[in-house]
């Protein structure tokens, strides 16, 4: 018992550092704010191609199949012939199963391998099946794991739980990049997504991601702001730096303009890289391809 509370003590001292008092009011304020003010002038080619490039091209199906994959990484493929002028998206997201398919067919640099993991996408299962699943992928071949926080604990206050299981993941995946998904929606409040936010991190995630893109709501700029934030402060206490991804329902150009404008906002130019910027979707790919080249494109 004495360790348990100790061990919670430490949670909430990490915490007690950061202002996780937020008004919800206030951050959708701002968050209104930046989107009228600050997102009409990033409505450039320049801006578009950038996210292009920071796109984890994403296909979590039921119905996927060896198959399927294939053709979805072989599409990425072709983009390098088809579309020399432009860079290709940042990574292909898949279930763990297909690491290896991707792998056997993806022929062209700097597109990364990146796997859901960990009992995703409810992170409902035990420690040891997430330890065995994440390096399982890896050893498949996945460059990039994208983990589920245990939102039960997290809401219940089992700091302890949580950012112990995050600990024990990174050390799977060691220089691998972890992402760590919030699941904001079920967050509900700025506060909540904020705590989330430093525990995380201070747990050892090398991104941190909003929502699965399986549960509603998904991916808000308002989370996004409260995220931005805590990356920012979180990069002001301890010099590490830490990547920011939207994901689910990022249904527009002007959607992903409003993400990348909050991270120009609050973190600054020096995050407007995809080894710090990523965005998950899928749909995203072809209408922003549609509007870098001027006409309806149906590629991926």
């Amino acid at each position: 018992m004495e360790k348990n509370e100790s061990a919670q003590s430490k949670y909430n001292i990490a915490l007690a550092k950061y202002n996780t008092q937020l008004n919800d009011a206030e951050i959708a304020a701002q968050v209104a704010k930046i989107i009228t003010e600050k997102v009409p002038a990033n409505h450039t080619l320049e801006a578009k191609k950038f996210l292009f490039n920071c796109i984890d091209l994403t296909t979590l199906n039921s119905t996927d199949s060896d198959e399927s994959v294939m053709k979805f990484a072989q599409k990425v493929n072709q983009f390098d012939e088809e579309f020399p002028d432009l860079k290709n998206v940042a990574a292909i997201c898949v279930y763990p199963n297909f690491a290896e398919v991707v792998k056997d067919t993806l022929e062209v640099e700097n597109v990364n391998i990146a796997c859901v993991s960990a009992g995703f996408p409810s992170s409902q299962t035990f420690i040891e099946v997430k330890i065995a699943e994440t390096a399982m992928a890896i050893m498949e071949g996945a460059d990039e794991i994208d983990i589920v926080i245990s939102v039960g604990k997290f809401l219940a206050g089992d700091y302890e739980t949580m950012c112990e299981e995050i600990q024990e993941l990174k050390e799977v995946c060691k220089e691998h990049h972890m992402k760590v998904i919030l699941e904001t929606g079920a967050l509900k409040t700025a506060s909540n997504i904020k705590k989330a936010s430093i525990l995380s991190m201070y747990s050892g995630a090398d991104f941190i991601k909003t929502s699965t893109g399986k549960q509603q709501p998904a991916a808000t700029p308002e989370a996004a702001y409260v995220m931005c934030q805590a990356i920012k402060e979180y990069y002001t206490q301890t010099g590490n730096k830490v990547g920011f991804k939207p994901a689910g329902g990022i249904n527009s150009v002007n959607d992903a303009l409003i993400y990348y404008t909050i991270v120009k906002e609050v973190l600054g130019e020096e995050w407007l890289t995809n080894k710090l910027f990523r965005l998950g979707t899928s749909r995203l790919a072809n209408l922003l391809l549609s509007e870098i080249k001027g006409k309806e494109l149906n590629f991926f």
